[in-house]
């Protein structure tokens, strides 16, 4: 038994502050304000100027996309192309794979103020196949060895663009199956492990993974199961299959679809073919794209609601969003459930109507609030494309006063997991007026996060009876300015009440998630 005492924020529904909380073989036995006679005499942690939080939840990521790039080439602190060459040619010399992985490229924090184009990378990486991946997620660059490497049938897809080597929409998809099932598996599950403990080093103890891509006969769904199955830690796992083929869902036993890739309804502002209502401000003949039908999204979300799956769409412009919404609505139309709990991932240009409609609906909405201070793709560069509708980008105060459901993701690998980012971004919105209070921010990488998943009445806010999966931070966030935040470094991850250890071993992990079962 452990007693915690000083600045106890719950990030319950009622935001209550306690001082008080006592732990005792990973359950939280008692929140509040006085200190039970039976508890006292327990061994007990002062936290004088700290605070003690419920863990972080990321709601968005790709897991293993990140736990690949997180082990490979990072480039996005180059301020110039020949200094990203450089990079390359460095990782390149310190590398013995026969193909090479990098991600973050940029055309907006360069000098040049472009992406590296193909034969650039050809005078860095000559001799080896190089996938260098856009900071969106969304687009890649490849030199003329990885070119011509390629199956026929990727040269014909929209997206191939030879001349510059930048593959995006279905080419971009394609190749990234294509390079992936080149990845080993020993690999593969040594950069999981490290990348979890990348994560508990953030104060992360639950992520909402959106997998399905890439691998051969969706391998990377196979091993995220295993690892969510085989950690030892206590560290939560959900996942999302990114598929519209529900018989692979089903055969898994999955309850859960969506997510990006097959389940993306558009691209991405970085690209220029996030689906707007609207042309581009810089090119009135592009609306971005629609990736499905109208009848398409439907047909998919009528069938996954019917068998009491959780959906999520990725959404970025208004157009898409207003599909996902369209969708979501005919399905609960077509078989009405009370607490369906689907989202619609990123939703960064919401329309008014499709927010009333969430609000009404329960639709919630993951979002990623490290886009809203995010270099690699800055607000000038967003205000150049969308003109005064980047005003209208993640309107976090209506959608809050609406009553819709916020909660907090990094989409790694496009940003990095770190929710006291996402906490402070979230509350110094660009828009004035727009912006969470800190209380508020807390909540959607804490019991919001919880309750996106089901997972509230177990995790999610510090209440007598749940799991103690808690974080202790180096100062008290409440106490602070929203200026401030950055400040706050995480001090110590705790799991099921036992501090956090890194270095879990493959063998143990494939023993024990190959036999336990358990909530994935």
């Amino acid at each position: 038994m452990k007693i915690y005492s000083g600045a106890i924020i719950s990030c319950d529904r009622e935001n209550r502050v306690h001082k008080y909380l006592v732990e005792d073989k990973g359950r939280i036995l008692y929140a509040g304000d006085e200190l039970p006679a039976a508890y006292r005499g327990a061994r007990t942690e002062a936290l004088g100027a700290r605070a003690l939080l419920p863990c972080f939840g990321d709601t968005h990521l790709h897991f293993a996309s990140y736990a690949l790039f997180n082990a490979g080439m990072d480039v996005r602190r180059a301020k110039s192309l020949p200094e990203l060459g450089e990079r390359i040619k460095e990782f390149a010399r310190a590398s013995g794979d026969k193909l090479l992985m990098g991600f973050g490229a940029s055309p907006h924090c360069v000098a040049e103020r472009r992406l590296i184009s193909r034969s650039e990378l050809d005078r860095a990486c000559p001799e080896r196949p190089l996938f260098l991946v856009k900071y969106d997620g969304h687009a890649c660059i490849l030199n003329s060895r990885l070119i011509e490497m390629l199956p026929a049938k990727v040269k014909t897809l929209r997206g191939f663009h030879p001349e510059t080597g930048e593959m995006n929409q279905e080419a971009f998809f394609a190749v990234t199956d294509f390079v992936t099932k080149k990845i080993s598996l020993p690999r593969t599950l040594k950069n999981m492990l490290s990348a979890v403990d990348e994560m508990a080093a953030k104060g992360i103890g639950l992520m909402h993974t959106a997998s399905g891509v890439g691998f051969p006969f969706d391998l990377d769904v196979t091993l995220e199961t295993i690892l969510g199955r085989g950690l030892n830690t206590g560290f939560q796992t959900r996942l999302f299959f990114q598929t519209m083929d529900l018989d692979k869902v089903r055969r898994r036993k999955l309850p859960r679809v969506g997510g990006c890739f097959a389940t993306a309804l558009d691209g991405g502002m970085g690209s220029q073919d996030a689906a707007l209502r609207l042309p581009y401000s810089n090119n009135p003949g592009n609306r971005g794209v629609l990736f499905y039908t109208d009848e398409e999204v439907v047909k998919f979300t009528k069938q996954a609601n019917r068998e009491g799956l959780q959906i999520e769409m990725h959404a970025i412009g208004d157009a898409a969003f207003d599909q996902a919404v369209m969708a979501i609505e005919a399905a609960l139309r077509d078989r009405p459930r009370p607490d369906h709990r689907h989202g619609i991932i990123h939703a960064c240009l919401p329309t008014e109507e499709g927010l009333r409609k969430c609000a009404s609906l329960g639709i919630h909405i993951p979002f990623q609030p490290a886009f809203l201070d995010w270099d690699l793709e800055p607000l000038d560069y967003v205000r150049s494309i969308l003109g005064d509708r980047a005003g209208e980008i993640s309107p976090l105060r209506k959608m809050t006063d609406m009553g819709i459901v916020l909660s907090g993701s990094s989409d790694a690998p496009c940003t990095l997991p770190d929710p006291i980012a996402g906490i402070r971004a979230a509350c110094n919105h660009y828009v004035p007026g727009q912006s969470l209070t800190i209380q508020e921010a807390l909540k959607i990488f804490t019991y919001n996060a919880a309750w996106t998943s089901f997972d509230e009445k177990e995790r999610g806010s510090l209440e007598a009876g749940k799991v103690a999966d808690m974080v202790i931070l180096n100062r008290d966030p409440l106490a602070m300015k929203p200026g401030e935040l950055l400040e706050l470094k995480v001090e110590q991850l705790l799991l099921k009440g036992e501090p956090y250890k890194k270095g879990q071993g493959m063998l143990s992990l494939l023993a024990k998630g190959l036999l336990a079962g358990g909530k994935i």
